[in-house]
């Protein structure tokens, strides 16, 4: 019988590791297109990598536990790269956040629902899920969305897309705790609403047959995806003056910059919400989607609030009217996608319209 100490070790378990030391060898230094080449191709292997370990943890603490761990560190992602970018001093990063978070809305919202929708339906027919907590998640989400991104515009004390210093402390406060009682009732109140059904609106036995992950392996997945993250997150530093040089030599809107952000972030939401939906756990992949966006916003918009007393730039979290027309189409078309608490390949494929022209109309506005 082989000793198990001697197994191989899967790419999952070198990669991180190599990319840290990747990172620490190019910290600081202007690689060349070479260089640039071999970050970028660790940096989606790391985020791939991030994804087996997040999922490992995620089966160790069961839904809808899980889904919270790879949003949160999702979110840890798209926070450092933000600030890394505004404290760059970068010419105008006032709407960084702002175009980054929005993107990040829409891509969870349209994208990632969309195409879990159309796996889905196209595997099995139908698909179904919970409406109640799947709707509670999207009421959150819109409210989040409207007061972080859209009051901005409407408020009278500042001219422009700005909060003051009070209206942002406020708006950061009430964003933590909506996002915090959203935890509660997921987690503890209301857990059941959360996870898989059937047809007739039963709770499904896990269909997810993997073995539970022994306490030593889940501590040492969860070592390597931190691992993975910082590696993600300063890989994609190394990797952001290109991807402005580009877009800015492109003569694209500043804006893209927060689209290709946002995609890069939740590559591993995407990865983990397809494997669910091919399952036919759609409740999972629609917890994964909305968390990120909830977490997005939640999170990400208090953590810019206090970074604001070091940043010189103002913070512009208004959306433009374009932005505030495809938020609201979004939230019109969720919610009908919602309350039937079942959904065909149509509405996964109106969604993903949606996101197309989204991307379109960022790249040509």
């Amino acid at each position: 019988m082989p000793d198990p100490r001697s197994r191989r070790l899967s790419w999952t378990e070198v990669v991180p590791p190599v990319a840290l030391l990747t990172l620490a060898v190019t910290w600081g230094r202007h690689p060349g297109a070479v260089g640039l080449t071999v970050v970028a191709l660790l940096l989606a292997a790391a985020v791939l990598a991030a994804v087996h370990h997040a999922e490992v943890v995620a089966l160790r603490v069961g839904e809808p536990f899980g889904s919270l761990v790879l949003a949160v560190a999702v979110t840890v992602i798209e926070v450092a790269l933000i600030l890394t970018l505004m404290l760059g001093g970068g010419k105008d990063t006032s709407t960084l956040a702002r175009d980054t978070v929005f993107a990040a809305v829409m891509i969870t919202c349209n994208g990632i629902v969309g195409i879990c929708l159309l796996v889905g339906a196209l595997k099995y027919g139908t698909t179904h899920f919970n409406a109640e907590g799947t709707g509670a998640a999207l009421a959150t989400v819109i409210t989040l969305a409207v007061t972080c991104l859209v009051l901005p515009n409407f408020t009278t004390t500042t001219p422009g897309p700005e909060f003051t210093g009070s209206q942002l402390t406020f708006v950061a406060l009430s964003s933590l705790a909506l996002y915090g009682m959203f935890v509660v009732t997921q987690t503890v109140r209301h857990r059941d609403f959360f996870l898989p059904v059937s047809e007739e609106g039963e709770l499904l036995p896990e269909t997810d047959h993997a073995a539970r992950p022994t306490q030593r392996r889940t501590l040492q997945s969860l070592s390597l995806l931190i691992i993975s993250l910082v590696a993600v997150v300063g890989l994609a530093k190394i990797e952001s003056a290109p991807i402005e040089s580009t877009v800015k030599a492109l003569g694209m809107p500043q804006a893209v910059v927060g689209v290709v952000i946002a995609l890069l972030v939740l590559l591993p939401e995407t990865i983990a919400a397809v494997r669910a939906a091919k399952r036919d756990q759609i409740q999972i992949s629609l917890n994964l989607a909305l968390g990120s966006a909830m977490a997005s916003i939640g999170l990400t918009i208090p953590t810019i609030a206090v970074a604001t007393i070091w940043l010189d730039d103002p913070l512009a979290l208004g959306l433009e009217p374009m932005q505030m027309v495809l938020l609201a189409i979004t939230a019109v078309v969720s919610v009908l996608t919602v309350v039937p608490g079942r959904a065909k390949s149509l509405q996964g494929g109106v969604h993903l319209v949606l996101l197309a022209s989204f991307v379109f109309l960022s790249f040509k506005p």
